[in-house]
C-alpha cells in the first residue's frame, strides 16, 4: 500500500524535487532568528530540522501520517521540535506562529479553504504564510503521460477507471492568491514557474514513488479499493511507459509546475 507512512523511512532520500523546490521556499519566505515556525507537512522532518537552524523561537511540525511523524521524531532526538500529528484541516493553535511553512503539502490537503483560514488563525499580526506546491493538473507532464497509459492496457483499465484523484490543483496564480484573500490573508507575492531537468527512468520512477505513487497507487484511491495484482501491474505499466520517453540520450525531459506563494496576515 503507497501512503505516506509506509513509505515514510524512505521519503527523505526519495524527496529531491520537493527538497529543491524547498529552497526557494525558504528563501521566499526569509525565517527570522527569533520566529516561532510550523512546518505544516512537515513529513520525516528533514526540513523541520533545516527550519530548527535558522530560528531561537519555537519549531513545531505537523503531518496526518503517523509513519511520518514517527520517523521525524527518530531523526531528531536531540532537537528542541514539538512533532505532532493531525490534519491541517483540524489546527486550531491561534496566533502562536511568526511563520506557516507549508511545502509539498497543500495539493494533499482535503478542504484547502478551511486548512488556508487555520494557517492565518495560528499567525500572529503580520505573520507569513509561505506555500510551494505542485499546481495544475498537468502539474508533470511525464507523471500524467505515464499514468494515462494505464488506460489502454488490458491489465489495468478497468481497475484505473474507479482512481479517484486525492489532489487539489488550481491553475493560475491568480485562483491561488484568492484562495488565501478570501481567508483574509495578503498576498505579497504568488506565481506559478515551471523546473526542467534531465534524468535516467530510474530516477524518474524514485521521484514518482516520492509522492505521485501515494495517490495513484494507493487502495484508499480507487471505488471499492484495489488489489495487490493491479498495484503491480500498474508499477510496470507506468515503469515502462517512463522508459519510453527517454530521448536518444538515455534521459527522459521532467518537468514541474510549482506554486510559489507569500501571504502575510494584516
Amino acid at each position: 500500500m503507497s501512503n505516506f507512512s509506509t513509505i515514510a523511512p524512505a521519503y527523505e532520500r526519495g524527496a529531491v524535487v520537493q527538497r529543491h523546490a524547498a529552497a526557494r521556499l525558504f528563501e521566499l519566505v526569509a525565517i527570522g532568528p527569533g520566529d516561532d515556525v510550523l512546518d505544516l507537512g512537515c513529513g520525516p522532518g528533514h526540513l523541520t530540522r533545516q527550519i530548527r537552524g535558522m530560528t531561537a523561537g519555537k519549531v513545531a511540525g505537523r503531518d496526518v501520517s503517523p509513519g511520518m511523524i514517527v520517523q521525524a521524531r527518530q531523526s531528531t532526538p536531540d532537537l528542541a521540535v514539538d512533532f505532532h500529528v493531525g490534519a491541517a484541516e483540524d489546527l486550531d493553535e491561534p496566533e502562536r506562529f511568526d511563520v506557516v511553512f507549508c511545502n509539498s503539502t497543500l495539493q494533499w490537503f482535503r478542504d484547502p479553504p478551511r486548512v488556508i483560514a487555520n494557517c492565518r488563525r495560528a499567525l500572529r499580526r503580520g505573520g507569513r504564510l509561505g506555500v510551494q506546491a505542485p499546481a495544475g493538473r498537468d502539474y508533470c507532464p511525464v507523471f500524467r503521460h505515464a499514468t494515462e497509459a494505464l488506460m489502454t492496457d488490458p491489465a489495468t483499465a478497468d481497475t484505473y477507471r474507479r482512481f479517484q484523484s486525492p489532489w487539489f490543483f488550481l491553475n493560475t496564480a491568480g485562483a491561488y492568491a484568492q484562495l488565501c484573500r478570501t481567508a483574509g490573508l495578503e498576498v505579497s507575492s504568488c506565481c506559478l514557474e515551471p523546473t526542467a531537468e534531465k534524468c535516467t527512468p530510474e530516477e524518474v520512477m524514485r521521484r514518482f514513488e516520492s509522492g505521485a505513487a501515494a495517490g495513484y497507487l494507493n487502495p484508499e484511491h480507487y471505488h471499492g479499493g484495489c488489489t495487490a495484482g493491479y498495484l503491480a501491474a500498474a508499477r510496470e505499466r507506468i515503469t515502462a511507459t517512463i522508459r519510453s520517453l527517454a530521448e536518444a540520450d538515455g534521459l527522459v525531459a521532467l518537468v514541474f509546475h510549482r506554486l510559489y506563494l507569500l501571504a502575510v496576515k494584516p
